[in-house]
């Protein structure tokens, strides 16, 4: 009697129809800054209550007004903030809020069950160890929520376990007769055909399947925001370099003395673990006044650094900004690098990004002991001003 009671206050006779499943436009009703992941605490419920806790995320339509909608779908959006972080974590996401009939779609993957939808996160937890984080949610529709999110997979099957990464959003449709969501279509941020049987989404995965060896050292902090055919944006943390004169982007001149200070040649001859990459930066349109440097492990504060010993080599602390990244293999040749620069700053350009002068590049393997087509390399332009829409 009393699940009859609630259900006839929190839902209307309404058509039977699910929700929107277009592409989404940015307007909503319910957003979070750009750059921010928000989670909300999940309130621990008991066994008795958990069959209803579904239904006291509705809301409780005032049934003297039949013109206001029957779902309240900021409810939905706040529900979500709260449930998609445990997609692929040990809690799971909560199967009541969705229709028993719920279509999943995705570039190259379909469900139309819940069951099927279910079965698809627990075949990605095996194959991939994903790593989800939601950027954020909005309503872009009567009975429409879109979420943004980051999908970083290791594919474990391959003895390289070779990075994927996925960016883009999903339009989830509710159903206005029992406020529960009936559809959920995927579309990625690095493909054109985001229909389901997408060749080109198909062939986004296996091209993320190559070797790029990265050693098993620390790297500077950050997480990917986006990721599209052609560069990732990636929010970096703040971290520490040690730095002195370059001569160009390609070469290593001025490596001996920042690795010096790391293997010893400091005030206090402390030695430092080694991280990775080893950046060249350029600060000019030129690309010719170039400093080499080396990142020092995050636990380092600048203050409790040991001074250098050569007056050439300093510390400087780099605040943690946003910038695009496009990765390639192969010997970071001068050519190669100013090519592969050209090639980031102009598709930067073209998405209407903007681009600061100069850029870096990252090496992260020891050319004597690495095969030139394994070589992870990097070419990184900070950003302007990056909205994550």
């Amino acid at each position: 009697m009393a699940t009859t009671h609630l259900t006839t206050q929190i839902l209307r006779q309404t058509p039977p129809v699910c929700g929107s499943c277009r592409r989404a436009t940015t307007t909503g009703t319910s957003s979070s800054s750009p750059l921010t992941i928000t989670f909300k605490t999940r309130k621990e419920s008991s066994p008795k209550n958990q069959k209803f806790k579904w239904a006291r995320k509705l809301s409780l339509v005032e049934q003297s007004s039949p013109s206001k909608p029957t779902v309240d779908v900021e409810g939905l959006a706040t529900f979500l903030y709260d449930d998609l972080p445990h997609l692929f974590d040990d809690q799971g996401i909560d199967r009541t809020a969705y229709d028993e009939q719920v279509k999943f779609r995705d570039p190259i993957t379909k469900h139309d069950t819940i069951s099927g939808y279910l079965f698809n996160i627990s075949l990605l937890k095996v194959l991939f160890r994903p790593l989800f984080q939601l950027h954020w949610v909005k309503q872009t529709g009567p009975y429409e929520i879109t979420t943004r999110w980051t999908m970083v997979m290791k594919f474990m099957p391959l003895p390289w376990k070779p990075e994927l990464v996925f960016t883009g959003t999903s339009v989830m449709g509710i159903n206005p007769n029992n406020g529960k969501f009936c559809s959920h279509v995927d579309f990625w941020d690095s493909i054109e055909n985001n229909e389901y049987f997408s060749l080109e989404g198909l062939w986004d995965v296996f091209r993320q399947l190559r070797v790029y060896k990265t050693p098993d050292l620390e790297t500077p902090r950050y997480q990917i925001l986006k990721r599209t055919a052609n560069y990732e944006v990636r929010k970096y943390e703040p971290f520490i370099v040690v730095e002195t004169i370059g001569e160009k982007l390609s070469g290593s001149n001025g490596f001996n003395a920042v690795a010096g200070y790391i293997f010893g040649k400091n005030s206090t001859t402390e030695k430092i673990p080694m991280t990775t990459p080893v950046f060249t930066q350029a600060l000019d349109p030129e690309l010719s006044d170039v400093s080499i440097q080396i990142v020092l492990p995050s636990e380092k504060d600048i203050s409790s650094l040991p001074d250098p010993s050569q007056e050439t080599v300093k510390l400087r602390k780099v605040e943690g900004e946003v910038a695009a990244a496009l990765k390639f293999s192969g010997k970071p040749t001068e050519d190669v690098v100013r090519e592969k620069e050209k090639a980031l700053r102009s598709n930067l350009m073209k998405d209407g990004l903007k681009p600061r002068m100069g850029c870096m590049l990252a090496r992260y393997n020891d050319p004597g002991r690495t095969w030139s087509f394994t070589m992870r390399n990097e070419v990184l332009i900070w950003l302007e001003e990056f909205s994550l829409d």
